[in-house]
Order: C-alpha cells, then sequence, then structure tokens
C-alpha cells in the first residue's frame, strides 16, 4: 500500500488509474485458469489493483477540483455524494447481472481435461473485465494528468517533483507532526475495517440450510442501502458539517453490529439483515463525508501515499479478524469495539484546532 500511494503520487494519478485497470484485468483472467501459480498472481495483482482503486481515483479528482478547476468546498462535497449514488447504483445492476451470469452458464472446462474454465461464477468476472476496458479507455480520452502537487500553489508547481521515497517518509512525517491526519487515519482502519470484516462474514451469518439465500439479490439490496446512505449524506451535507456526519455513522453502525452479534447465532435472519442493511446505510453516508474530511486534513502533494498508508492499519485489522478464528459474533462484536473507538477519533478530531490547512501541515514538517 505505502508504496503503490508514492507510485500514485510520483508518477500522476491518470497513469496509476489506468494501471488499476489493466491490473483487475490480468486477474480477472486468471479466474479461469486452475493452476495455483496464476491464481496467486492474479491475487497479487488484485491486491494491488484494489491499492490504486481506494486512492488514486479519488485523489485525481480531489486535485482537478481544488487545483486545476479552484471548485469550491461545498461542491466537492457535494461531488462525492453524487460519486457514491452512483457507484451503489451501478453495484445494484452489477449484483443482479453477476447472479444471472454466475446462473445462466454452467461451470465446466474448455474441454474434458483442459486447466481453462468458464461459466458459473466466472461470468461477473467477464463482465468485469468488459467494464474495465470501457473505464480504461474514458480515462485516456477525458482525464488530463495530475501528480502529487497542489496546482494552486506557486511553490508547489515551482517545486521539482520528489522521488518516491521522499513522498514516503514526508507523509510518514506529517503522521507524527498533524494530531488531525493521525485521527482521521486511525479512524478510517476502525470503520473500514470493520466494514470487510463484515464483508467475510455477512455471508455465513445469513446462511440457511431450509433455503439457500439469493446472495446476489441480498447484494443489491445492501448496496440499495448505501446509495440511501449516500443521497442522505448530500441531503445533510448543508447543515452537519463531516465530522458531524462520521460521529451519527459510527455511532449507528456500532449499534447495527451490536444487534448483529446478539442474534447472528439464533436464527433471527430477519433481524440480522434489517441490522446488516442499516449498518450499510451508514456506509453510504460514510465514504462522501470521509472522503471531503480527507479533502481537507491531508496535503495535495502527499495525498495517494498518505491514503494508502491509512490502509496499512486496516488490513491489519481484516487480517486479526480472518486469522484468529473467531467465531462469527466475535467478529461482530470487535467490529462494534471498533466502531467506538472510531466515534472518539473521529470526535477528537471535530474538536481538536487544525494546524492549518492541508499544504500549511506539510511546509511544517518539511
Amino acid at each position: 500500500s505505502c508504496v503503490v500511494g508514492a507510485v500514485c503520487d510520483r508518477f500522476g494519478r491518470k497513469k496509476s488509474a489506468i494501471l488499476y485497470c489493466v491490473l483487475y484485468i490480468i486477474s480477472c483472467l486468471t479466474k479461469h485458469v486452475k493452476h495455483y501459480e496464476v491464481l496467486l498472481l492474479g491475487r497479487i495483482t488484485g491486491g494491488i489493483a484494489t491499492s490504486l482503486l481506494f486512492s488514486c481515483f479519488e485523489c485525481w479528482m480531489v486535485s482537478e477540483h481544488t487545483g486545476r478547476k479552484r471548485f469550491s468546498g461545498g461542491l466537492l462535497s457535494y461531488m462525492f455524494g453524487l460519486m457514491f449514488s452512483i457507484h451503489y447504483f451501478v453495484a445494484i445492476i452489477s449484483g443482479i447481472v453477476g447472479e444471472f451470469l454466475a446462473d445462466g452458464i454452467k461451470f465446466q472446462p474448455m474441454h474434458p481435461g483442459s486447466l481453462i474454465y468458464f461459466g458459473g461464477d466466472l461470468g461477473p468476472f467477464d463482465l468485469a473485465i468488459i467494464c474495465l476496458i470501457i473505464g480504461a479507455v474514458l480515462i485516456m480520452a477525458l482525464w488530463e494528468e495530475n501528480y502529487g502537487q497542489d496546482l494552486s500553489s506557486s511553490t508547489d508547481r515551482a517545486a521539482p517533483q520528489q522521488g518516491m521515497v521522499a513522498v514516503l517518509l514526508e507523509a510518514i512525517r506529517l503522521l507524527y507532526a498533524d494530531r488531525r491526519t493521525l485521527l482521521v487515519g486511525l479512524a478510517v482502519a476502525c470503520f473500514e475495517g470493520s466494514m470487510f470484516a463484515f464483508v467475510f462474514n455477512w455471508t455465513p451469518a445469513l446462511s440457511s440450510e431450509v433455503v439457500p439465500p439469493p446472495f446476489g439479490l441480498i447484494f443489491s439490496l445492501f448496496m440499495m442501502s448505501c446509495m440511501c446512505g449516500a443521497s442522505f449524506s448530500t441531503l445533510i451535507d448543508p447543515y452537519a458539517k463531516a465530522e458531524w456526519r462520521l460521529m451519527l455513522v459510527f455511532s449507528v453502525g456500532c449499534s447495527a453490529l451490536v444487534v448483529a452479534a446478539a442474534v447472528c447465532t439464533m436464527g433471527m435472519l430477519r433481524l440480522c439483515f434489517a441490522s446488516f442493511c442499516i449498518f450499510e446505510f451508514c456506509v453510504g453516508i460514510y465514504f462522501p463525508s470521509v472522503g471531503f474530511l480527507k479533502s481537507e486534513v491531508v496535503p495535495e502533494r502527499v495525498r495517494g501515499t498518505m491514503y494508502n498508508l491509512y490502509r496499512v492499519p486496516l488490513n491489519a485489522v481484516v487480517v486479526l479478524a480472518l486469522l484468529t478464528n473467531m467465531t462469527i459474533t466475535q467478529v461482530y462484536t470487535f467490529c462494534a469495539v471498533l466502531l467506538a473507538v472510531g466515534a472518539c477519533c473521529v470526535g477528537c478530531v471535530s474538536y481538536s484546532t487544525p494546524s492549518g490547512k492541508g499544504t500549511s501541515a506539510a511546509d511544517k514538517v518539511v
């Protein structure tokens, strides 16, 4: 994650976004091959692509908005809400189409004894390849390149681009020097760590021996909850700053997972599903809100690097949840505790005095 973020800032967000498309296409293609080394290559390229996905696209948009175009902060917050609303709408359609593709063609080898397979659960990956190709073409045609520089700052425009190691070291120094940057990172790790732990555990929590659950439809309902949350975030944006919205998210999300932990092993599938939908509604509010907060706190020239540094403790949380053989109840209890800690971090951010704008904080570090 750290290296990927430095690459994003050093070599450009547009190039990084195109690289994401290429790497994830490779990852999708490897799913067709029944060979361990090939599948491992797919997991590696998929992991690198995921780090790019959660940094370079957002960094590009923030840089274009605040630097090249110099739009207002209010419009940026609206753009985050609109972006995630569309994102979740596409995810709803993808869930429905993905289930149709997975059920439409039988999973089978190309010919008897072949290592190459098609059909079944591979259908959604093939659809993803088509979407990635379209996305890469649109990026190449429509995007302008930007780097880890504040285009509105004459100092940054005149300064030469830093090497990857220098960018990484500056981001680490900023974490130690600026309290708000560190607190936002901890809040991100707590929420997104609990979210990914939830992703790995909602399927067994909703499994039934009587009727196989329609997981594609359930996923689409989750995404609909997220879309409602993103729209709600946009509606309340003029009346509640990002920190207050995040406090609501952490508090309600914590309560929802406490309920899920209490009922997930009792066969109360409806209540468990309802609590999951509430949590996904919180996820919908979270991403536009935290995206705007990070745009204010993190300096432009280390934005990609910092966003990926935030993912290091997040990944540690997910690994801890997956490798400790916790029960489903313990996992959701652990996630609820993380959200309570994240709420405290957001509260400290809300009541702490900013050390100045992002670039000012960075200049103090340098």
